[in-house]
Parts: C-alpha cells; sequence; structure tokens
C-alpha cells in the first residue's frame, strides 16, 4: 500500500486537476491586467468595508483587468437564506456589480465558476488528492478530546498551541494504518504536511504594507473537513490559482496568514498572487480609536445608508478620501469628472487603519449632492422617500412644483449645500409648501425684533418696492431702497463704519423678510425663493 492507494480510498471518483487544469486555461488579458475578487460569506450583513474593499478591486481592474466575487460558504452553519442575493444587491446599490459572479438562482456569469465554493467540492478534493499522492497531506483522526489534550500539554510546557512538530500524532502514521483506520469508518480530516521551519524568516513584499518578515508556517492545518468541504485556507489556494487572480485585496486581519498561503502555493506548484492587506477603518472612542464594529456601529452595515437616504455617490468618493488622501484636493480641480478619472494608487492607502468619521462623510455628501441637478435629486429623494417618508413623498407627488423648489440655488458657481442625505430634505424644503407652512408661527427675525417696526419693513416692501418680474439686480437694489428709506445702510461695509448713523443694514432688512415668508433666518437664495413662491403664496404668507 502507497500514498496513491491511501489517496484512492479517501477520494475514489474525483476527477484528475489535469481534467481542471486545462478547463480553466489561463486568462488572455493584457500584460499587467490585474485579477482580483470580493470574497464574502453569505452570513446577511455587507459591511461597509466590503463596499471599501470592492471599490478599491474595481480601481485596480478598470484597466482591461477583471473583477469577480467570490461566495466562500464553506462553512455552512453561518450561512443565512438570500445571504449571497443580498451581497450582490449591495454591489449593485454601489455601481460595484462585478465582471464576474454566481446569482441567486446560481447560474455562474462568466467561465471561471461556479463562483460559489460549496459547488466546488469536487474540484477540491481533486488537488487534496494529488496532495495525499505526493505525501504532501495526510488523514488526521485526532479526536476533539485528543487535540484538547495538546493544547493543555503546550500550554503547561508554555509552548506555541497548534498542530506542528512533535505534536502531530498522526504526521507520520504508516499508510497500511491509515487504511485500516478508514476502512473501520474511523472519522478523519485531511491535513496539509507543513515543510516550513519556525526558526527561518520568509520576506514579503505586500502591495500596500510594504516589506514584511515572517517566521516560516510550520503548522499542519486541515485542508478537507469531516464534511468533505474545505477550509478557507485550501479553497483560497484552489480558486485563487484556477480563477486567475494576480492580486488578493483583503483585511489586513488576514496579514498574518500570508506564510501560510505563500507555503501552500509553493508545496503545490502555483504561482502565488500578490498581496494587498487593507488597514481596518477606526473610529474614534472617547480618547482612544477602535476598529468600526458590526455590534456597536449602525453605520458599518451598508443598509444603514440606504435608510438614511445617503447616495451611494456621496458614500464612494467619502471612500475614495479615505483611500487616497490626495482625492479630496483633485476633486475641487476637478469638481465635473467622475471619480474613476481620478489617477487611484493602491501603495498611497494608510498602513496605520483610517479614521471613518460620519461628519466629514456628510460634509462630503453635501458637496456630491450640490453637483446633482434638480431632476436628479427629485427622482433620488422620491424613490427614498416611497420607501421611508410617506410625507415627503406626497409633497414631492407634485412633480413640477418640487423640481422649482430643488433647482433653487442649483447649477450656479455656488450650489446650495444644505442637503447631505435624503431624510434632510423634508426638513429643508417644508416652508416652500402652502399646507406645511404656519404663517402664525413665532418666528425668530433676528437683529430686528420690534413687532411694530418688523410690520412697518413688509408693509412698506411689498406695497412700494415689491414686483413680481423684476430682475435679481432689481429685486436687490429695491432692498436697498428699502432699507435707506427706512434708516438703514444700503451697505453693509456702511453700516460697520459708522454703526450709530444706522438702525442696522440691507441684510438685517432682507433678513426680516425671509423669516416673514419661510419661518428662518438661513434659507437659500431669498430672491429664488420668492420666485417659486409666486405672488398669490406672497400675498397669503404675509
Amino acid at each position: 500500500m502507497d500514498n496513491k492507494d491511501l489517496a484512492n480510498l479517501i477520494f475514489p471518483n474525483v476527477k484528475g486537476t489535469e481534467y481542471y487544469e486545462e478547463k480553466y486555461k489561463e486568462r488572455n488579458l493584457p500584460e499587467g491586467a490585474i485579477v482580483t475578487r470580493f470574497a464574502p460569506s453569505p452570513t446577511g450583513f455587507v459591511h461597509i468595508g466590503g463596499i471599501y474593499q470592492s471599490l478599491i478591486a474595481k480601481l485596480m481592474t478598470k484597466e482591461n483587468g477583471v473583477f469577480f466575487v467570490r461566495i466562500e460558504d464553506t462553512d455552512q452553519k453561518r450561512e443565512v437564506e438570500g445571504g449571497t442575493e443580498e451581497i450582490l444587491e449591495a454591489l449593485k446599490d454601489f455601481d460595484l456589480s462585478p465582471d464576474e459572479y454566481i446569482d441567486e438562482n446560481n447560474i455562474d456569469h462568466g467561465d471561471y465558476g461556479p463562483y460559489k465554493q460549496s459547488l466546488r467540492k469536487d474540484i477540491y478534493q481533486s488537488y487534496a488528492k494529488k496532495l495525499l499522492e505526493e505525501g504532501k497531506a495526510y488523514p488526521c483522526f485526532c479526536t476533539p478530546e485528543d487535540l484538547e489534550k495538546i493544547r493543555n500539554d503546550q500550554e503547561k510546557a508554555k509552548e506555541r498551541t497548534g498542530y506542528y512538530g512533535k505534536w502531530t500524532k498522526c504526521r507520520n502514521m504508516p499508510v497500511d494504518m491509515a487504511i485500516e483506520k478508514i476502512k473501520n469508518g474511523d472519522p478523519y480530516i485531511v491535513r496539509f504536511k507543513s515543510p516550513g521551519n519556525p526558526d527561518k524568516k520568509i520576506k514579503h513584499k505586500d502591495v500596500i504594507k510594504g516589506s514584511v518578515d515572517f517566521p516560516e508556517n510550520d503548522q499542519d492545518i486541515v485542508i478537507i473537513k469531516s464534511d468533505g468541504l474545505p477550509t478557507y485556507h485550501f479553497a483560497h489556494l484552489v480558486d485563487d490559482h484556477l480563477m486567475g487572480t494576480t492580486m488578493v485585496i483583503r483585511a489586513d486581519e488576514w496579514l498574518a496568514s500570508v506564510p501560510l498561503h505563500l507555503q501552500l502555493f509553493y508545496v503545490a506548484g502555483f504561482k502565488a498572487p500578490k498581496y494587498a492587506h487593507i488597514s481596518p477603518m477606526m473610529k474614534t472612542d472617547g480618547e482612544g480609536k477602535r476598529k468600526l464594529s458590526k455590534r456597536k456601529d449602525p453605520e458599518s452595515a451598508v443598509g444603514y445608508y440606504k435608510e438614511e437616504g445617503i447616495p451611494k455617490d456621496s458614500v464612494l468618493e467619502y471612500l475614495m478620501n479615505i483611500a487616497n488622501s490626495n482625492f479630496e484636493i483633485w476633486r475641487k480641480q476637478n469638481p465635473d469628472k467622475s471619480m474613476y478619472e481620478f489617477d487611484f494608487d493602491i501603495k498611497k492607502m494608510s498602513v496605520s487603519g483610517a479614521l471613518f468619521d460620519m461628519v466629514k462623510m456628510l460634509d462630503v455628501s453635501k458637496n456630491v449632492i450640490s453637483r446633482y441637478s434638480a431632476e436628479k435629486v427629485y427622482n433620488e429623494a422620491y424613490v427614498w422617500a416611497k420607501e421611508y417618508d410617506e410625507e415627503l413623498k406626497q409633497m414631492l407627488d407634485n412633480k413640477e412644483y418640487s423640481l422649482r423648489v430643488l433647482g433653487i440655488e442649483r447649477g450656479n458657481s455656488k450650489p446650495r449645500k444644505d442637503i447631505a442625505k435624503w431624510s434632510d430634505i423634508k426638513h429643508s424644503i417644508y416652508y416652500m409648501y402652502s399646507e406645511k407652512f404656519d404663517k402664525n408661527g413665532e418666528f425668530e427675525y433676528q437683529k430686528i425684533s420690534d413687532k411694530e417696526e418688523i410690520e412697518k419693513i413688509v408693509k412698506t416692501y411689498f406695497e412700494k418696492y415689491y414686483n413680481e418680474n423684476d430682475d435679481k439686480e432689481t429685486w436687490f437694489n429695491k432692498m436697498k431702497d428699502l432699507a435707506e428709506e427706512l434708516g438703514y445702510s444700503r451697505e453693509v461695509k456702511e453700516y460697520k463704519a459708522n454703526p450709530d448713523s444706522y438702525k442696522g443694514h440691507v441684510g438685517d432688512i432682507s433678513t426680516v423678510i425671509r423669516v416673514k415668508l419661510t419661518g428662518r433666518s438661513n434659507t437659500p437664495d431669498l430672491y429664488e425663493i420668492m420666485k417659486v413662491l409666486g405672488t398669490s403664496e406672497i400675498k397669503n404668507r404675509i
């Protein structure tokens, strides 16, 4: 009996690896084109870090490359129904749909599938069989109790825990004995036989982290579990080899796995991909920082942004700020360009972790929305309102009027920046709708608070100066004329130079008109507001 007999006993009916090598031929891509993937588990929660990772993958593959999604569902206890669909929907929502993937009906879109690990069981077993035949893997019959005793003994001896070296009970078991145990029905798993020596170092150059030194791996890890499915590490080896992955972009929690993964590629005789480990998103917590948490931080879930009405463009632009700090300057210089025209450099990503700041994201979002047309704001806000805010939806049902409202201070050199998310819109436009406006409300008129003076300003303006046909310059000059007539300076700087000579300035006058018509002292352009309200509604309010 030899290793081939053992391999045939464990995996009697699998195809040889040559079949898969022929089936999944090397990708025919231009030199330098990158192939990378997003490889989530379908656990029902898509983390914003997954969108971040997918964005980086999309950026790295935009020049003739390939971005694919591989569903890693070998830990089927954690899988939730609809998990794959939720992942794909999240990517679609953020315009990050992959080039290749498996859909919710298990239909592959691409030539290198199945793109779901649970459907690749025969492929993994083929490559595990080859390692068994070559003496690079072996069956392990250790029970949970055996492994617990090994761990306890290691801790007592103050040695590293794990299955390695002298602690590997089954590593050197004679083939005949292993075959007899299997035939007797003894449960087992398949382990990788590591050739590593922890006293030796390997040098690795990570795309983001730079040069890193590690001890060699000497752990005999499990590669095939008792259910016949692979562990993450072994599936990673087989899939990235056959799918032609050239760069693995993943969270830096996997950095410690690099020695093992490189060793697996080396032992299997495959070319290893490059690795780029993304630092975690951090959040301020008191005086310190911590990782963005699924449990503590609602913004860690991609569903949060949809519920709040934060546009996908805003989220992606903020993530670009995190990815490359010079993106913010580029955006100011190129306000109308697609962010994908930015010269992204993965080597400029933070090696220590970027701060995830919702206040900063909302500031970015205000800038993003300020560049939208009224039509785009209306369309996206209406879709959001239909699902999350019935009152706003009813306000927006009058599309023609709503477009005029949302068009105020939009499309000029200094557009309004008072909307960060669609859930802000109702508050920001409430006063423009007659049925919502409380004309008898208790308004704060700022500097001018005397009721008689307020009524005098309003009455004089609308009886003597107001004309709905005035252009903006004429309108503002009339506001200055009103100020002068009532003892206020025509210019703010005149008032500041001689404050004792005037009651106030033209800005104070316009504030009274603004508050009277809107109930607010801070609004977008008053002239545009008045044009949209129209004479009839203005008269109703005064």
